[in-house]
């Protein structure tokens, strides 16, 4: 099994090429929250918005990313 798409962690492109890469990735509703550091991205969702994780979830699937 190999490696079909990613950037090696710890190398000295990788957070650019995520930023890069996870621009298009916005919140949709008010009160939601993202925050980014580096090749993390933490998106808050109020309870009562907790249904718009879909967005999220299809757009990990679009551009090939698991969610933990």
């Amino acid at each position: 099994m190999g490696i079909s798409a990613s950037i090696i962690q710890g190398s000295a492109i990788g957070p650019v090429t995520y930023i890069v890469n996870a621009a298009d990735l916005k919140t949709v509703t008010d009160g939601n929250q993202m925050h980014r550091y580096a090749d993390d991205t933490y998106i808050i969702l109020p309870a009562t918005n907790s249904h718009n994780r879909e967005n999220v979830e299809q757009w990990a699937q679009d551009n090939n990313l698991k969610l933990n």
